[in-house]
């Protein structure tokens, strides 16, 4: 059912001077796999796009969302008391994780990302760089097993059709102890701009498509990795909540991004009555006193270690020898 507020937002247009949003074009594939979900293509072109774009400038604009979740994965990075030859930075982009980096932490990193563009649109740090365009879904077509230390990923994971299949790669590429430190969006990120397109859709088409890509539930990625036989896990959930004027700012933004909808079988353009309906409706269910529209973004953080002898192990069921009554 659709509130009376809703109803009134649903009569609202956009300013005039604002563009029809639209998303690329590309050809879906006749034959998908069970784990395809995703346009790796379209995804590719998206990200050179916004990446080439006014020269890379428009994309240096909106790296306020990556930077900070890049940040907050250092924190957990330099928990580990361990000094790395080298680390290898999956899906990387411009190297948002990597230059935050200290010399006294690594003396090399190899940067891999899908898109070109992206991987070389920034200077290299002071240490020593090794940029390689890689599909994170190929990674043990590029990377020898049991080959790295480190493997850390900063928001990129997200993309892959087969997260089962990625965090088992990047296990066998790992040598014997070695950590995997990765962030990827969440099933809660931007629901905000997921429910205001829904209603608007449900209500001027008379049904819905997917336009926000869906993604991994925190409560599942603990299983994930243990499956692909990560050990010493830790995962854990945080939020960035980015106040924008408007939803239209934020599909702007989202694109300068490279974070286009990518599903396979989606709608490749949007009526203008229907964008201006979730505009309003965005503003009137999730908007701030001051005028502002929210877009939230779900972080989760996963550290899994691959196996090996010297690793704490615990201890058997039954054999403590303390009884907890005593200690409480």
């Amino acid at each position: 059912m659709i509130t009376a507020h809703v109803q009134r937002a649903l009569r609202a247009r956009p300013p005039a001077s604002r563009p029809l949003a639209s998303i690329s074009s590309s050809q879906v594939s006749p034959t998908l796999s069970p784990f395809q979900v995703f346009d790796r293509r379209a995804k590719l072109l998206q990200k050179d796009r916004a990446a080439a774009r006014e020269g890379g400038t428009r994309s240096k604009t909106v790296d306020y969302v990556r930077d900070e979740v890049a940040d907050r994965l250092v924190e957990r990075f330099l928990d580990i008391k361990r000094q790395f030859t080298s680390i290898l930075d999956l899906g990387s982009g411009p190297g948002h994780f990597s230059k935050l980096l200290e010399l006294d932490r690594t003396q090399k990193v190899t940067m891999l990302d899908l898109s070109p563009k992206t991987l070389n649109r920034d200077a290299d740090s002071e240490f020593e760089v090794e940029r390689r365009v890689v599909d994170e879904e190929s990674l043990l077509e590029t990377i020898p097993r049991n080959s790295q230390e480190a493997i850390v990923s900063c928001l990129s994971l997200h993309w892959v059709n087969d997260l089962p299949g990625v965090l088992v790669q990047i296990k066998e590429a790992l040598k014997s102890d070695g950590v995997f430190i990765g962030a990827l969006f969440g099933g809660d990120t931007l629901f905000e701009l997921r429910t205001a397109l829904q209603l608007a859709e449900a209500e001027r088409e008379g049904g819905i498509s997917p336009h926000v890509s869906p993604m991994a539930d925190p409560r599942d990625m603990s299983n994930l990795m243990g499956r692909a036989g990560f050990t010493l896990l830790t995962v854990d959930v945080d939020e960035v909540k980015i106040g924008y004027p408007s939803m239209w700012e934020l599909l702007d933004d989202l694109r300068d991004m490279g974070e286009n909808n990518a599903i396979i079988g989606r709608r490749h353009f949007l009526h203008r009555d229907t964008l201006a309906a979730a505009a309003a409706i965005y503003k009137e269910l999730h908007g701030e006193e001051d005028g502002t529209v929210p877009a939230t973004f779900q972080v989760i953080y996963m550290i899994g270690w691959k196996p090996a002898p010297n690793q704490p192990k615990p201890l058997d069921r039954g054999s403590g020898q303390t009884n907890l009554k005593d200690v409480l």
